[in-house]
């Protein structure tokens, strides 16, 4: 069977070729014609490349000035053979000496081959496909350790997401090693030109009215507490009006693959971050545009709006805190919180007492997948700044000391690193305190304070408390890679807390921290212990992208959480829990359906996205692109729609839907808000908003 993989024929050749006639001298160039694609050779014969009398260039596959193994050349013909894997080729020279045609043999498989005589050869430093393929395509083969998009994910983008990712975004550390036209050049290649729409098609127009500023959700968690439980009068939707829900409208992203951060809903007004890297103020009952905003980089955070409905603020991908009117979209003020080339925001910045609480994390991980990069140095932080001037008040960093060279186990590599706060903090009034967690660490040593919940005071932001769940856990994308210099001796499992912790108060009055980790473990800690562990409750077996990732919901008696534990096989992983609050004793668990989505790359029954809960019920979406209703009482599903299809947008762009991951479901004001699409190599690609509400609604 043919496949792509033939070309890497060019890398095995290593005897040395015999001298070739005068004739057949010089430079020839065709075109490989195989299932999945087309590939371009050329041949260079006598006083090549690197001093070899033959050498073969395959652009397409990122490899040039390969020598050939016993070639055989006379005045009219030449022959070549490889052995690793078997292959042949045998063509003659046409009368004029302008073209040779042959034969290019291997597999039993027989593709004729016609090569053009070049009056000189072609430079491939600013080729697309040459400099993807030669810096670029290893990261993104097919279930890649890197989590990055695949090649056809990348097809999908327009040209100025990826330009912009090269030069801002996660790849901006790959791209600042090359030149402005080499990045234009693989933006082109990859990409699709970008749809001209210069006004919105949907703008409110007359139909704009003053919004009440009544919050129904907001944040991340939807209350200081990180709860994700919407009460009744904000929910607007009871458990048995569920089944009647009906897809009211969908917004899509322009050139998106991914659909973005989750809405927040403040009066009739949603704000989001929108997966194009706008920020949107949409009508929630039309879906029509107020306003967009568009900031420096790309953010996929929730939006956090003041109390009096006149500021929101979110977080981008390179680390900047934003503040900007809600009338208007206008920019209030913009603070830069870390310099680190791979630091970003990811947990929704947290509002509380004129105070902005804002997270760092960072990708620093996945640049440690390059053997030349020094790892590594990043550190994760939560800093405080005023809410009304973006000022920093206090920073603190959850390393203590900055990584310094020359750690115990691997003298070439910096430490200590990571710790990284992936979630949006919780608030805790009564205590003055701030809770997060935090990531693994990516290099050694290890440190306490890495996969660990810290208690912080709100006023100067003092560790109150440490109370670290799996120790020694060090780990970067360089320990996937065939060079693992940057790889930790005997590395961790990547046992993240990326989600936020819970704060629930019991019947009794005691208060509990709840808190899902990658590990596949839940627990609950004592807060008035220095958070000693009241209950763990394992539900998954855990992995990089496996266990509790995004988060659970939580009323007062139960606590839902949803499983990821990807694997390569797309129909397992996945399902639902509850547990009992107050002892973490399983209540139910439900196991996810095969998904119906198997034939498309991304499929998954995983089900990393964060949990919702209202009374009654539990909203939770998976990498299959089904959003589902599950019954708090017994688990059984109680409605499901797939937004893994094709919409009609309301703003007039192409949508369609994908998988559901990072951004939670939103219930409010009778409406259920669910983003679709994900493009990391865990997703299926999509770039919708949808929004649901009962026919009559």
């Amino acid at each position: 069977m043919w496949r792509p993989a033939v070309i890497m024929l060019l890398v095995c050749a290593t005897l040395a070729a015999a001298p070739a006639d005068d004739s057949v001298s010089g430079v020839w160039r065709s075109t490989i014609h195989i299932p999945g694609g087309d590939y371009r050779i050329v041949l260079h014969i006598g006083g090549g490349a690197n001093g070899s009398p033959a050498v073969l260039d395959s652009p397409d596959t990122g490899k040039l000035a390969v020598p050939l193994t016993s070639l055989q050349a006379d005045a009219d013909s030449v022959a070549f053979e490889m052995h690793d894997p078997e292959v042949s080729f045998k063509g003659k020279l046409s009368a004029d000496r302008a073209t040779l045609e042959g034969e290019w043999k291997q597999n039993d498989k027989t593709i004729p081959v016609t090569f053009e005589r070049l009056g000189e050869a072609p430079q491939f430093d600013t080729d697309g496909s040459f400099l993807f393929h030669s810096r670029c395509a290893s990261c993104h083969e097919l279930f890649n350790a890197m989590r990055a998009p695949w090649p056809s994910t990348l097809k999908q983008m327009q040209q100025t997401a990826i330009l912009n990712a090269l030069e801002q975004g996660k790849m901006r550390a790959v791209g600042s090693a090359m030149t402005e036209q080499q990045r234009v050049a693989i933006a082109n290649y990859l990409g699709r030109p970008a749809t001209q729409q210069n006004v919105p098609a949907n703008l409110c127009g007359t139909r704009a009215q003053k919004n009440t500023n009544l919050p129904l959700w907001n944040g991340w968690g939807g209350d200081l507490s990180n709860s994700r439980f919407q009460p009744a009068a904000s929910a607007g939707l009871g458990k048995s009006e569920i089944v009647g829900l009906r897809l009211r409208w969908a917004f899509a992203y322009e050139g998106a693959t991914s659909a973005g951060g989750p809405p927040t809903v403040i009066g009739d007004r949603i704000f989001v971050a929108g997966g194009d890297g706008k920020i949107y103020s949409l009508d929630m009952r039309s879906g029509c545009i107020y306003w967009t905003f568009l900031p420096s980089a790309p953010a996929r955070t929730a939006i956090s709006v003041d109390p009096d409905g006149s500021m929101a603020y979110f977080g981008d991908m390179q680390a900047r805190a934003y503040a900007i009117d809600t009338s208007t979209g206008a920019l209030v003020w913009k603070t830069e919180l870390e310099q680190h080339p791979f630091a970003m925001v990811t947990g929704a910045p947290k509002l509380f007492a004129g105070h902005l609480y804002v997270p760092v994390s960072s990708a620093e991980e996945l640049g440690a997948a390059n053997p030349k990069y020094p790892c590594c140095t990043f550190r994760g932080s939560v800093n405080a700044l005023d809410a009304k001037t973006g000022k920093l008040q206090w920073k603190t960093y959850t390393i203590a000391t900055p990584a310094q060279p020359g750690s115990a186990n691997a003298s070439t590599m910096l430490g200590p690193s990571g710790a990284a706060v992936w979630n949006s903090p919780t608030i805790d009034p009564i205590r003055h305190a701030l809770y997060i967690g935090t990531g693994d660490n990516y290099s050694d040593p290890a440190t306490a304070t890495s996969d660990a919940v810290i208690a912080l005071d709100l006023e100067d932001g003092k560790i109150l408390w440490v109370k670290q769940l799996t120790a020694d856990d060090r780990y970067n994308i360089g320990c996937f890679m065939p060079d693992k210099s940057n790889c930790p001796k005997d590395p961790g499992g990547d046992f993240d807390i990326g989600a936020s912790p819970i704060l629930r108060t019991l019947e009794n009055g005691k208060s509990l921290l709840v808190v899902g980790q990658k590990s596949g473990v839940a627990y609950a800690l004592d807060l008035d212990a220095e958070g000693k562990i009241v209950w763990e409750s394992r539900i998954g077996k855990g992995g990089v992208l496996g266990g509790i990732e995004f988060g659970g919901a939580a009323n007062d008696n139960a606590v839902y959480f949803p499983l990821s534990d990807w694997t390569l096989d797309p129909k397992t992983g996945g399902g639902m829990f509850a547990l009992n609050i107050a002892t973490g004793e399983k209540i139910w668990s439900a196991t996810p359906p095969v998904p119906d989505c198997l034939k498309r790359a991304g499929c998954s029954a995983a089900q990393p996205a964060p949990a919702t809960a209202i009374q009654g019920a539990v909203f939770e979406g998976s990498l299959d692109g089904h959003i589902r209703a599950y019954d708090a009482i017994d688990g059984k599903v109680i409605w499901d729609f797939d937004t893994a299809k094709d919409f009609q947008a309301v703003n007039k762009i192409e949508a369609h839907g994908g998988s559901i991951n990072y951004a939670g479901t939103v219930v409010a004001g009778g409406m259920v808000f669910v983003t679709s699409g994900y493009s990391i190599n865990t997703g299926m690609p999509g770039n919708v908003l949808l929004a649901f509400s009962e026919d009559e609604k």
